[in-house]
């Protein structure tokens, strides 16, 4: 607790802003009014004062209430949901939040503290899937690292067993299981008779029948999913890993076949206007097409008209059909490098509803007018037919704009494709002066052979042939976020919050170390950042400071009510573009129907009330996809990398935790951790505000973004987990105070007893 403090009648001696978060910090289960005013010793007038800084920091966002206790944002409640989630090979229990913000971080490891039961006494017993009430206790000496908090279990809400994904290896006395999930560390021991048929090397889901904190658990295979040899067992492991529907059911699957082509009937005919698509070259559903002409208005000089034409999916997936049900249950596409889980059954979307060139195909367009600024004055919607003057390639029409056309490319680069990028400077123009969030961080593709395995990982040129795409895809969001708004229509937005208070603080912290500042009053907006990004550039602070910045941002997500997008700084921002591949896009296609009288096939009765649960589903669905996309790239990376255990490679520090370093390889994008055990003789602390581990006495540091050299020491195929020999050493700091050595020395033993349950899970 604090120390104490002359009574603050006199308030030149009040206790400062920063004091009080620093009180509620750490005693997160002793701060209410009443504990603060005893700690600082405040007292009359003070407490009026003390009550209206606390609703500050509150309204603020630094702090929040529970009950009467006031806590750190994303800061664990005294008493919580939790779900019992893992095991480790000494078999104790860790728990996670049942409900998190997603904001907060990733969710919080909490040790299920043991307790001793007197005799007679009723203490209830908790096990591997069970969903818990709890109450954060202290964690126990020697765990000190492993675990944000611990918990002791109140009362078993719901107990369930749980499905563990994992490898079957046979042997001469019956069968073990390799857990393919990071969280599940231990081998499982199965009986022949409980095998199920799978065979050695099959991927199974199995049920712990039988745990025990001494030895090993057994196991019953309740699910025979596949071979680990196939060719896309990588990506299978993902999709059960994480419940990804992607099978269609017969009734969906009836529903595509018996679709038919649609006849031009009381659409806009515009198959005479030479739309393009300008796709990734293995692209196999074309959902957009694009044109762009000079505006023939007088008073509109150097401006220009770009149409956008999208897929009309509202046409063939109807509200409260067998293929309506099941895109809303997927909520979009999932792609993995060796193959597409589909939202839509092919029938519709790599055929139907796909934009293929010189084939008719029905559309929602939208017409944009745009000055010579980029600055559009006007947008309308219409319902067409349209037919593909030509598909290309994003390098083939960047190719041709540079001057090399091929046979694909000839004759259409002065009608087609010159205004196209025409029309896309003027709207840079208006783009640089809105000021988006203009993040560098390159992402990296892995290229497979044909048997499944990595061939090789690049980091794609960014063309302007994509920029302008992307661009214009903006553009027709925002003109169908502007007309359904007109028109009091209910659809759902694409909205990412501005960062909360709390990660602005914490950025403020972290830039004030590099001697940046980061203004505490006015506006925030993406600009801010820009300039800060714009400083760093061309700097070895640069990756450091993009990703700090990346992490200061909220996520993106969906939801009827608007708050803007601040990472494109637009106010109001819809998904219209790919209604193939997200069900936000079919939504905001039948409020367009039903908002412009386009037809009988829009917005269904009494939609406004489901669109809440609608956009919750379809926002946890996208980050579904998104976890399950790159945990197959981990285990791809993984075993492509297997056979070079003792190899050298570059990198950087890409995260800094209290239990070690991860390290993302220069070459492949590959991520891997490095145990804080092995760093060297030193205890290490960490300084969250620097994003950085302190040696205690030598002051030897390792922060987010320094370049190091490392040695694969381990790798886990199936768990996609690598584990590094840091090479290099730290840069030259300052040695800490006592107070951290000392909290250092404390959980030196817990590092030196389970430096394994802080790095790669193995697998065997």
């Amino acid at each position: 607790m604090a120390r104490k403090h002359r009574p603050t009648d006199d308030l030149s001696a009040f206790p400062t802003r920063e004091t009080i978060l620093r009180f509620i910090t750490d005693n997160p289960s002793k701060a209410t009014k009443r504990d603060i005013a005893r700690a600082f010793d405040v007292s009359g007038e003070g407490r009026i004062v003390l009550k209206h800084l606390l609703r500050e920091l509150e309204g603020e966002g630094l702090i929040e209430r529970r009950a009467k206790r006031f806590g750190k944002p994303g800061a664990l409640s005294a008493v919580l949901a939790c779900d019992i989630v893992a095991r480790d090979r000494d078999g104790d229990l860790f728990a996670e939040p049942t409900e998190w913000d997603a904001e907060s971080g990733p969710r919080p490891r909490l040790l299920v503290a043991a307790v001793r039961r007197r005799r007679g006494e009723r203490t209830p017993v908790a096990g591997l899937g069970d969903r818990v009430l709890a109450r954060i206790v202290a964690v126990p000496e020697g765990y000190e690292g492993l675990a944000r908090a611990a918990i002791r279990v109140i009362k078993i809400l719901e107990a369930k067993p749980v499905g563990v994904l994992g490898i079957v290896r046979l042997n001469q006395y019956g069968a073990r299981i390799l857990p393919i999930s990071k969280r599940q560390s231990s081998e499982l021991i199965a009986e022949l008779d409980d095998l199920a048929g799978a065979e050695d090397g099959d991927l199974v889901a199995v049920d712990i029948i039988r745990s025990s904190r001494i030895g090993l658990s057994h196991a019953r295979v309740r699910e025979r999913i596949g071979n680990v040899k196939s060719e896309k067992a990588v990506s299978m492991i993902a999709i059960h890993a994480n419940d990804i529907p992607y099978i269609f059911p017969d009734a969906t699957l009836r529903e595509a076949a018996a679709a038919k082509p649609l006849a031009l009937g009381n659409r806009e005919d515009w198959r005479a206007l030479p739309l393009v698509t300008i796709d990734p070259p293995d692209a196999k559903d074309h959902d957009d097409a694009v044109y762009a002409a000079p505006d023939d208005d007088p008073e509109n000089p150097g401006g220009f008209v770009v149409t956008v034409a999208i897929a009309d999916v509202a046409a063939y997936v109807r509200p409260g059909s067998e293929l309506d049900r099941e895109a809303l249950k997927r909520g979009n596409s999932v792609y993995f490098p060796d193959r597409v889980i589909p939202m839509l059954p092919e029938a519709i979307s790599n055929d139907l509803c796909s934009l293929k060139e010189g084939q008719d195909r029905p559309a929602l367009a939208t017409r944009m007018v745009f000055d010579a600024e980029g600055v559009k004055r006007r947008h309308s919607f219409h319902r067409i037919m349209m037919r593909s003057a030509r598909k290309l390639a994003y390098q083939e029409a960047q190719a041709a704009i540079d001057g090399q056309v091929n046979e694909r490319t000839d004759g259409i680069v002065e009608p087609i494709l010159r205004p196209l990028w025409a029309a896309y400077a003027a709207l840079a123009k208006a783009r640089d002066a809105r000021g988006p969030l203009d993040l560098d961080l390159p992402e990296r593709k892995v290229l497979l052979k044909a048997d499944g395995t990595v061939d090789r990982i690049i980091t794609p040129e960014r063309l302007d042939a994509h920029r302008l795409i992307e661009e214009f895809m903006i553009q027709a969001n925002v003109a169908a976020a502007e007309t359904l708004e007109k028109k009091r229509t209910p659809f759902v937005y694409r909205v990412h919050d501005q960062p909360s208070l709390a990660k602005l603080e914490s950025l403020r912290e972290f830039l004030a170390s590099l001697d940046m500042k980061l203004a505490k009053q006015g506006v925030i907006e993406p600009e801010l950042f820009n300039r800060i990004l714009e400083r760093v550039e061309e700097t070895p602070q640069s990756y450091l400071v993009n990703e700090v910045v990346l992490r200061s941002q909220a996520q993106a997500e969906y939801s009827p009510d608007n708050i803007g997008h601040f990472g494109l700084n637009l106010r109001k921002y819809a998904h219209f573009t790919s209604p193939i591949r997200r069900y936000a896009d079919l939504i905001v296609h039948r409020a367009l129907i039903t908002a412009c009288r386009f037809g009988d096939d829009g917005l269904p009765d009494g939609i406004e009330a489901e669109l809440q649960g609608i956009a919750t589903s379809i926002s946890a669905a996208e980050r579904r996809a998104m976890t399950a996309e790159r945990e197959t790239i981990d285990r791809l990376i993984a075993q492509w990398l297997s056979d070079r255990v003792g190899a050298e490679f570059s990198g950087r520090i890409a995260g800094v935790t209290k239990a070690g370093l991860f390290i993302r390889l220069n070459d492949t994008g590959a991520d891997g951790f490095v145990p804080i055990s092995t760093l060297g003789a030193d205890y290490f602390a960490y300084d969250e505000a620097r994003h950085s581990l302190v040696g205690s006495k030598s002051g030897e540091t390792y922060q987010l973004g320094d370049p190091v050299d490392v040695r694969l020491v381990e790798a886990a195929p199936f768990a996609g987990a690598l584990r590094f020999e840091l090479l290099t050493e730290g840069r030259k700091g300052k040695p800490l105070g006592r107070t951290a050595v000392l909290r250092a020395a404390k959980s030196a033993k817990a590092r030196d007893r389970k430096a394994r349950v802080q790095g790669l899970r193995k697998g065997r």
